[in-house]
C-alpha cells in the first residue's frame, strides 16, 4: 500500500501539535512495510516560523531524528499528478488549503482509484463552522474525527456511517520512560500561549500554583507575550522557548511532575478530547495533573492515570501531593504508562485506520 498524506507540516511542530501524531502514524505504517509520503506547502505558517526562528538546521534535525519519513513540499500551483502518483490511500488534514482539498476531491470523483479520507483535528467545525461547511468534501470517502463529539457534528452534516472517531495517540517508539536522567526540577510545562484561548487558565493553573509552592521548573513553547514571560519569571519558572517534540521525553525526565491545561474551546465545545500532550506525558511516565476537562469517552482513568484539579487551589494541592508523596508519584507513573501502552499508541491507531480502510476495499489491511 502507498499512503499519501497532505498536512500543514510534518517537518515543523512549531505551534503545530498535529505533526506529533501524524509523524507517529507514518512511522508505524512504514514499519509495517508500506510506502508513505507526506506533502506540505513550502510556505506553510508553521514551517515558515520554524525556519525564521531556527534556520535550515531545523529541517536537518528533523531528517536526522525521523530518517524513515519522506516529506516533500509543493508550491502555489501543485501538480496533482505528481502529488497523487501511485496513491492507494490519500489522507488530507483539515489545515490543507481549501482549494487543494477541493481539487483532490474532484480527482477522486473523476475516477481516482485511491481511497480518500479527510482528517479533522481542530475545533473549527464549531468555532468557525462556516469555514468547514464551505469545504468541498463531496469526493471524500470518509471523515476521521479526533473525538466523538466532533464525529457527531459530521454525522449531523449527513456523513452518517462514513465518519469515524480516530483519536490522537503517542508515538511509543519516541515517547517512553528515560533511564539515567536525574529529576532535578519540580514542574515542567510544555505548551504554547497562543491566541488568548487559555491565558487566564495558564495563570490560574500554572503560574499561581508554582509561585505559591515555590517550585523550580521549566516552561517550553512559543507565542508568549512579554506579560506572560514576566509572570513565568516571577513564579520561578525558567522559559526556554520552542522545544522540538522529539526532545520532549528528555525534558519530562528532568522534572518530577507536569500539568495539562487545555485550550478553552476544547473544554467548552469539544469535551472528551485531550491534547496530544496527555498521551505523550503518560507515555513518558511523568505524573500528570490536569486542569478541568471531561473525559466523556473514557479514554483514561481519572484519579488513577492522572489527577484532576477543578481550580487553582486544587491544582496547588494536587501538585503538593505528588511532589511530597513518592508512593503516589510512582502509582501515577505506573498507571498512566499502563493505560497508554494498552490503548493509546500510534500502533493502536494504525490498527484502527487499517480496519477502517478494510471497509473501503483494502481487505489485506484488516486486523
Amino acid at each position: 500500500m502507498r499512503l499519501v498524506l497532505f498536512t500543514h507540516s510534518l517537518v515543523s511542530d512549531w505551534n503545530h501539535g498535529n505533526a506529533h501524531f501524524l509523524r507517529g502514524v507514518l512511522r508505524e505504517i512504514t514499519a509495517r512495510g508500506h510506502d508513505t509520503i507526506a506533502w506540505e506547502p513550502a510556505d506553510g505558517w508553521s514551517r515558515s516560523n520554524l525556519l525564521e526562528e531556527e534556520g535550515d538546521a531545523a529541517v536537518t534535525r528533523f531528517e536526522r531524528q525521523f530518517p524513515e519519513l519522506t516529506v516533500r513540499t509543493y508550491g502555489a500551483e501543485p501538480d496533482l499528478d505528481e502529488l497523487l502518483d501511485g496513491a492507494d490511500v490519500v489522507l488530507v488534514h483539515e489545515w490543507t488549503d481549501p482549494a487543494l482539498i477541493a481539487q483532490i476531491g474532484r480527482r477522486r470523483l473523476a475516477g481516482g482509484s485511491f481511497t480518500l479520507l479527510f482528517h479533522d483535528t481542530h475545533h473549527r467545525a464549531l468555532s468557525a463552522a462556516a469555514e468547514i461547511d464551505a469545504l468541498e468534501l463531496e469526493g471524500y470517502d470518509a471523515v476521521l474525527a479526533f473525538g466523538e463529539v466532533l464525529a457527531d457534528l459530521y454525522r449531523q452534516r449527513g456523513w452518517g456511517r462514513r465518519v469515524f472517531t480516530w483519536h490522537e495517540a503517542a508515538d511509543l517508539r519516541l515517547f517512553r520512560p528515560q533511564s539515567g536522567t536525574h529529576r532535578s526540577q519540580d514542574l515542567a510545562w510544555i505548551g504554547n500561549w497562543g491566541d488568548g484561548e487559555r491565558g487566564e487558565e495558564l495563570t490560574e493553573f500554572l503560574v499561581e500554583p508554582a509561585a505559591r509552592l515555590g517550585l523550580s521548573g521549566s516552561a517550553f513553547g512559543v507565542r508568549y507575550p512579554e506579560e506572560a514571560l514576566q509572570q513565568l519569571a516571577a513564579a520561578g519558572l525558567r522559559y526556554y522557548g520552542w522545544l522540538p517534540n522529539a526532545d520532549v521525553p528528555q525534558a519530562f525526565a528532568r522534572h518530577r511532575v507536569t500539568v495539562h491545561i487545555p485550550r478553552r474551546p476544547y473544554v467548552r465545545d469539544l469535551p472528551g478530547i485531550p491534547t496530544i500532550r496527555v498521551f505523550e506525558a503518560l507515555a513518558c511516565a511523568i505524573p500528570l495533573v490536569c486542569a478541568p476537562w471531561d473525559d466523556v469517552e473514557g479514554l483514561f482513568r481519572p484519579g488513577e492515570d492522572f489527577l484532576l484539579a477543578r481550580d487553582g487551589d486544587e491544582m496547588t494541592a494536587q501538585l503538593r501531593r505528588v511532589l511530597s508523596d513518592p508512593e503516589l508519584s510512582a502509582e501515577l507513573r505506573r498507571n498512566g504508562l499502563e493505560t497508554v501502552r494498552a490503548r493509546h499508541g500510534c500502533t493502536h491507531r494504525v490498527d484502527e485506520l487499517f480496519d477502517i480502510l478494510a471497509t473501503f476495499g483494502h481487505r489485506e489491511l484488516a486486523q
